[in-house]
């Protein structure tokens, strides 16, 4: 599955070069961090009506644009699926309380 991670990545670290009129990803990028930011916020409001609404797919459907959005918010700021996927293997096997505990807050 990571290959579709890091397939995705390519495209949108690509897209950084492409005219704003070429694609929805240049137009974001284009607009700047504030409206990645805004989409991502929209994004997480449709999971979270997805999610109460109960529907399997919307749900799957929702959590892709938010993963989508996530993904172009960390390419803009020079990051990629790979700094978020060994975060999530340095916390695995560490209970929630104790990674909590150690964050530099």
């Amino acid at each position: 599955m990571s290959d579709v991670l890091q397939q995705l990545a390519q495209v949108l670290e690509e897209r950084k070069q492409a005219a704003p009129d070429s694609s929805y990803v240049a137009k974001l990028y284009a607009k700047g961090l504030d409206a990645i930011l805004k989409k991502i916020g929209e994004e997480a409001t449709e999971t979270v009506m997805a999610a109460k609404d109960g529907v399997r797919d919307k749900i799957v459907y929702e959590t892709a644009d938010l993963w989508f959005h996530t993904l172009v918010l960390l390419a803009h700021q020079g990051l990629g699926p790979d700094h978020v996927l060994r975060e999530l293997e340095r916390r695995f096997g560490l209970s929630g309380l104790e990674e909590k505990a150690g964050r530099r807050e």
